[in-house]
C-alpha cells in the first residue's frame, strides 16, 4: 500500500517528518496512560501535538489514527477538553453509523450461501462492491453488475474489488504479481509455515491460491486489513478487519483471539509478519502497533526461545530507513525493489530516479536472502548480501552504500557516499542538490537545534515540557485576570 505524501520529488533524504524551522505534527503519549483515548469510527484515536523550531509546544489534541484528511474523518478533540453527555452520545451514534453494514458473521453466512449458487447466479455489484445473493438483485437492478463470478475470481478478490486510492487514507496500491511471487518463493525457501499479512491483501490471496493448487505448499496466511470489503471473501480464521495505526480489531475479542492463536501456534515457530503500510502514515504509531503484535507472539514462546525476535518484512520507502531503524535497530534494508500493479511510478524495469523507492526492511539476516540475479541483483562477498547491480562497494565506507539503485559517489569531506546528483556545498558544509537553498530549512531537533537527533529523543525534552507547561499556565492566569477585569468594568 503506497502513498508518498506527494513528496517523492522533494524528499530524497532521510525520511524526516518535518524540517527544522517549519511546523510538524508528532504523535505523543497521553499524559495519563490509564485513561482510554476517545473513539472515532476507526477505533481509538491518537494524541498529536504541533511542534516548530524555537516555539513552545502547542496544545495537544486527539485525531483519527487512520485518516490524514479531515474530509475522511473529521474527529478532533483537545486532550483536556470535557464533553457533555449529549455530545458523547452523538459521537457514539455517529461511530455506529459509520461501521460496515454487515457484521462479520453475516458476511460469512452470505459467503457460504454465495459459493453454493450456480455460476449463472453468482453476481457482484461494482457500484456497491458487494457480492449479491438472489434476494439482493432487485435492489441493485440499476447498478453495474458483473455476472458469472467464478471460483477463481472469488480467490482473487483484489482483482474483483476496485482499489481504494485515497492517498491520505487507504492508498491501496497492490503488489505486482512479480513482487508477490518473489516474496512467496522467499518465504518458502526460508522455511516459514505461517504468514501474518498486515495490509498485504494480494500476497495473502496468492499464498492461499498456491496452497489450494499445490499439495506441496503448506504455508497458511491470515490477513489483517482496514478494508472491510474483504470480509465478504474470507472465513473468520482468514481475515480480520483491523487498523494497523492503533492495533484496533473492529470485531472485538473474537478477532483478537484469531490473531493471537495464529501467532502463537506451534509456540510461535515458523511464523513471519509481512506488512505494507500506507506510506502517508507516521512511522511511530506503526512501530507501536507492531511491537504489540510482537508482544502477542512472545507470549506463546517457550522460555528457551525468549531471546528470539518475530521475523518481520516491513515494506516501505528507502528514505524512511533511519526512522524505522530508530524503533527497530536490528532491521536491515534489502536492495530488492518492490513494485505495484496500479501505480504509475512503482514499476519494475525503470532506471535512474524513476526506479521504485520501495524496499524491504527486515530482521532476517540479509545473508540468508537470495535476490534474483536475472532481475539485476548480484552477491557482494564483502558485504555478504545481495545488492543491485549498480550498487558498488565503497572501499572507504566498507559497504555497498547506494539506497536507490544508482551508483553513489564518496564525498571525502562528508566522509560518506552521497547520491550522484549531489555536490558538496562549502556554505552548508554538506552535500546537497546543486540548486538547493543554503538558507533553507535543515533537519534537526525542534528543542535544542542539534542535527544528530530529533525532538522525540532530545535529552532536554522533559525540561522543555516543564517550561512549556509553566508558560501555558502563566498565559492562562493572565487571560483569566483580563476576563475578570473586563467583567468588573462591565457589571
Amino acid at each position: 500500500m503506497a502513498a508518498l505524501r506527494d513528496r517523492l520529488g522533494s524528499v530524497e533524504g532521510e525520511g524526516s517528518a518535518s524540517s527544522r524551522g517549519s511546523p510538524g505534527v508528532e504523535m505523543v503519549l497521553p499524559s495519563d496512560p490509564t485513561t482510554p483515548a476517545p473513539l472515532c469510527p476507526h477505533g481509538p484515536t491518537l494524541l498529536f501535538v504541533k511542534v516548530s523550531q524555537g516555539k513552545e509546544e502547542t496544545r495537544r489534541f486527539y485525531a483519527c489514527s487512520a485518516c490524514r484528511d479531515r474530509k475522511d474523518c473529521n474527529f478532533f478533540q483537545w486532550e483536556d477538553e470535557k464533553l457533555s453527555g449529549a455530545r458523547l452520545a452523538a459521537r457514539e451514534a455517529h461511530n455506529r453509523r459509520c461501521q460496515p453494514p454487515l457484521s462479520r458473521m453475516q458476511c460469512v453466512e452470505r459467503y457460504l450461501k454465495f459459493i453454493e449458487l450456480p455460476l449463472s447466479q453468482r453476481k457482484f455489484c461494482q457500484r456497491c462492491q458487494q457480492l449479491l445473493l438472489p434476494d439482493d438483485w432487485e435492489k441493485h437492478r440499476e447498478h453495474q453488475v458483473v455476472g458469472d463470478v467464478s471460483v477463481t475470481q472469488l480467490k482473487r478478490p483484489s482483482q474483483l474489488l476496485s482499489p481504494l486510492e485515497n492517498k491520505k487514507t487507504n492508498a491501496q496500491y497492490l503488489f505486482a504479481d512479480r513482487s508477490c511471487q518473489f516474496l512467496i518463493d522467499l518465504l518458502s525457501t526460508l522455511g516459514f509455515r505461517r504468514v501474518l499479512c498486515v495490509g498485504t491483501p494480494r500476497l495473502h490471496e496468492l499464498i492461499r491460491l498456491k496452497a489450494s493448487d499445490d499439495n506441496k505448499s503448506n504455508i497458511k496466511s491470515l490477513l489483517l486489513d482496514i478494508d472491510f470489503r474483504y470480509s465478504q471473501f474470507y472465513m473468520e480464521d482468514s481475515f480480520c478487519h483491523y487498523n494497523m495505526f492503533n492495533h484496533h480489531f473492529f470485531d472485538g475479542e473474537a478477532a483478537l483471539e484469531v490473531c493471537r492463536t495464529f501467532l502463537q501456534e506451534d509456540q510461535g515457530e515458523g511464523v513471519i509478519m509481512v506488512t505494507d503500510p500506507p506510506f502517508g502514515g507516521l512511522v511511530e504509531p506503526l512501530a507501536v502497533t507492531f511491537k504489540k503484535l510482537i508482544a502477542m507472539w512472545k507470549k506463546g514462546q517457550s522460555q528457551d526461545n525468549s531471546h528470539k525476535e518475530l521475523p518481520i518484512f516491513w515494506i516501505f520507502p528507502y528514505f524512511f530507513e533511519s526512522r524505522i531503524c530508530q524503533f527497530f535497530p536490528s532491521f536491515r534494508m534489502l536492495d530488492y525493489q518492490v513494485d505495484y500493479d496500479n501505480h504509475a511510478l512503482y514499476k519494475h524495469g525503470k532506471t535512474g530516479r524513476k526506479q521504485s523507492p520501495v524496499r524491504i526492511f527486515t530482521n532476517v539476516s540479509p545473508d540468508k536472502i537470495i535476490l534474483p540475479v536475472e532481475e539485476g541483483y548480484r552477491f557482494c562477498p564483502l558485504c555478504q548480501r545481495y545488492v543491485s547491480l549498480e550498487n558498488q562497494h565503497c572501499e572507504h565506507c566498507d559497504s555497498c552504500t547506494s539506497k536507490d539503485g544508482r551508483k553513489w559517489n564518496h564525498c571525502f569531506l562528508c566522509k560518506k557516499c552521497v547520491k550522484p546528483s549531489w555536490i558538496h556545498c562549502s556554505i552548508c558544509n554538506h552535500c546537497a542538490l546543486p540548486d538547493h537553498s543554503c538558507k533553507g530549512p535543515k533537519d534537526g531537533c525542534f528543542i535544542c537545534g542539534e542535527l544528530d537527533h530529533k525532538r522525540s529523543t532530545c535529552p532536554n525534552i522533559s525540561t522543555s515540557k516543564k517550561v512549556n507547561k509553566a508558560v501555558r499556565k502563566q498565559k492562562q492566569r493572565k487571560s483569566n485576570k483580563m476576563k475578570m477585569e473586563t467583567l468588573k468594568d462591565n457589571p
